[in-house]
């Protein structure tokens, strides 16, 4: 009977050390809340501490009037081999091992108000004792504060609430055993305990009910009609039992033979003798450990199946968070490698349509640049009076003999200036874009977020390089100006004579060279050869944006970033893997669940394999 038993303590233990417990913040489900416990549950100075020390046989629970239990007590009994000394231990305070029990009880009143303040109020943060003794059946059971009505001198008003929310938080869990504490000197009907036990468990079917205090029932009265069924009936039999005086805890009567007292009490009593064998603290809790052994069989293909589909996820959460890396230098190399290899194919996906973003790019020249060129100020730049202007300052004290050739050419380079603006803007642009497609594509590797040094100097040396990419493309761009600047097409100057010829009078443009027709007609020649430039500006400067930015970016982004890193030495290798400690906790805590999980998958099974 007692391998599930200890199996489950085992599991449960191990839940609370490694934080896999029901007030955990992991979004999964606990294992803890997969396994039934036993809840202790009454009103004030019902008996609780009584019936717990009498499972132990040691006094060891905090005493007083008012609310003692102020916290929950997740107490875990462990039987050990006969002829092994007792002892105890908290979760709290590691391996130490108390053996006297007074101590034990002077570490829960210490260890409650260390959270409490010393004051009267409650907290729902367990303290968890485990006991190994020979004289224990192994269970596990959580004490809580007893149920009130009233709040007391020094207790906050919201205390009645408070403690009725607390205990209903463990009592409504469906594979919660309820121990129901009422008592017997006490109408059932009035019982907390046995109230909030119905509302939660209408049919009774978790719930046991405990008659203490039977020794101090009225003369002449008995609770024979509660622990035999016939009022107040249960799915599970009431147990009667009798605790120990406060005239015997004064006496310090120890809960051993107090248990002789007990036994002696039902065997001899006129009232109780025919049902002594179903009664007393010994019978519950064999009863009780009977119980947990038939709920955990029953329980045994859910909590199966729970722990799979747990070691499924944290698998896959682990395989999310990435394994540790390796000490030798080569293999972190070879990691810090594959993380910018990854990190750059995503980049690749983002320029070559696997991901948005590249798309930006194009509508860049198919867009905003032919805009930006139909925007420049040409109209005003060959207007009748600038013309005019130009075209005069540029003869200076010597007429223009056929064309006003310096003429034309200060208005060509003037007007190409005006392409300076956009030729730069685009490469701005582009530069932008890439620059952003850097950030997403740094966010977007995910094997990159374990290390934020790598990760920052990833993105500064890649930021780096397009700015390297950027000044190599606007000076190219910019010399693609200043070579329409530096060289004007021939055949342009050639079909001006012509032009005048087809006129009719081959001097004419001597006789009329300041005539408004003339200035119209050289208007007209350098718009057309403005307009000849524009469109050859359209299909340059996106070749050369494209060679010198995003060719290079998807060539060469990385290019000085790997040089830097192959002269790195260990100690600059362990920099860049330096992770998050708050992700390598969340792995470590993720992989201490998964042994856990995985221990208890092996132990179950080896238990049911046995039997």
């Amino acid at each position: 009977m007692d391998g599930l038993i200890a199996l489950v303590n085992r599991i449960q233990r191990a839940c609370t050390v490694l934080g896999d417990f029901p007030d955990d913040r992991n979004s999964l489900p606990s294992l803890w809340d997969s396994l039934p416990t036993i809840v202790v549950v009454g009103g004030q100075s019902s008996g609780k501490s009584s019936v717990l020390e009498s499972f132990v046989g040691r006094d060891f629970l905090p005493r007083g009037s008012g609310i003692v239990t102020r916290r929950p007590l997740v107490l875990q009994l462990n039987q050990i081999e006969k002829g092994q000394q007792d002892y105890a231990q908290f979760l709290h305070t590691g391996n130490k091992r108390f053996t006297d029990f007074s101590a034990v009880r002077k570490e829960i009143e210490d260890e409650t108000d260390r959270v409490t303040a010393k004051k009267k109020q409650i907290s729902p943060l367990p303290i968890n004792l485990s006991i190994y003794s020979p004289n224990v059946v192994n269970l596990t059971l959580i004490d809580l504060p007893g149920l009130t009505k009233v709040a007391v001198e020094g207790q906050p008003e919201g205390i009645v609430q408070e403690i009725e929310n607390l205990v209903r938080s463990y009592v409504e869990k469906p594979n919660c055993i309820i121990l129901a504490i009422t008592p017997a000197n006490q109408d059932v009907a009035t019982s907390d305990a046995m109230k909030l036990a119905r509302e939660v468990d209408p049919k009774g079917e978790r719930t046991f009910g405990v008659l203490t205090k039977l020794d101090l029932m009225d003369k002449g009265t008995n609770a024979l009609d509660v622990l035999e069924g016939r009022s107040y009936r249960l799915q599970h039999p009431w147990v009667g039992v009798v605790n120990r005086s406060q005239a015997d805890i004064n006496r310090n009567v120890n809960v051993n033979a107090a248990r002789l007292s007990e036994r002696d009490f039902f065997a001899t009593s006129p009232d109780y003798g025919h049902i002594h064998s179903r009664l007393g603290s010994e019978y519950l809790a064999k009863l009780l450990s009977k119980q947990l052994e038939t709920v955990i069989k029953a329980r045994i293909p859910g909590i199966m199946s729970m722990i799979s589909n747990r070691i499924d996820d944290l698998e896959a959460e682990l395989d999310h968070l990435g394994r540790p890396t390796s000490i030798d230098a080569g293999a972190q190399l070879y990691t810090i490698l594959e993380l910018c290899r990854a990190f750059d194919r995503i980049f690749h996906e983002h320029l070559d349509g696997g991901r948005p973003g590249g798309d930006r790019i194009y509508e860049i020249f198919d867009y905003q640049l032919p805009s930006a060129l139909k925007k420049l100020p040409l109209d005003r730049h060959l207007s009748l009076q600038n013309v005019k202007k130009v075209v005069c300052e540029a003869d200076g004290y010597q007429p223009h003999l056929i064309a006003p050739e310096q003429g034309y050419r200060r208005l060509i380079e003037g007007a190409l200036n005006f392409f300076r603006g956009p030729a730069e803007a685009s490469v701005d642009a582009v530069h932008f874009i890439l620059k952003e497609l850097v950030r997403k594509s740094v966010g977007e590797t995910k094997e990159l977020k374990r290390f934020p040094t790598l990760q920052a100097d990833l993105a500064a040396a890649a930021n780096a390089a397009l700015e390297r990419f950027r000044d190599a493309s606007k000076k190219y761009v910019l010399f693609l100006v200043d070579m329409e600047s530096s060289y004007l097409t021939v055949d342009f100057f050639r079909r001006l004579p012509q032009e005048g010829e087809r006129m009719g009078n081959p001097t004419a443009a001597n006789v009329d060279r300041y005539t408004e027709d003339h200035f119209k007609a050289i208007s007209t020649n350098v718009s057309s050869y403005i307009r000849q430039v524009s469109d050859s500006f359209r299909r340059t400067i996106p070749k050369a944006v494209v060679h010198c930015q995003v060719r290079q970016a998807k060539q060469a982004l990385l290019d000085h970033f790997y040089t830097k890193v192959g002269r790195y030495e260990t100690p600059e290798f362990a920099r860049l893997l330096d992770e998050d400690p708050v992700l390598m906790e969340r792995r470590q805590r993720c992989a201490r669940r998964l042994e856990l999980y995985k221990s208890a998958r092996n132990e179950i099974d080896s238990v049911l394999w046995a039997r």
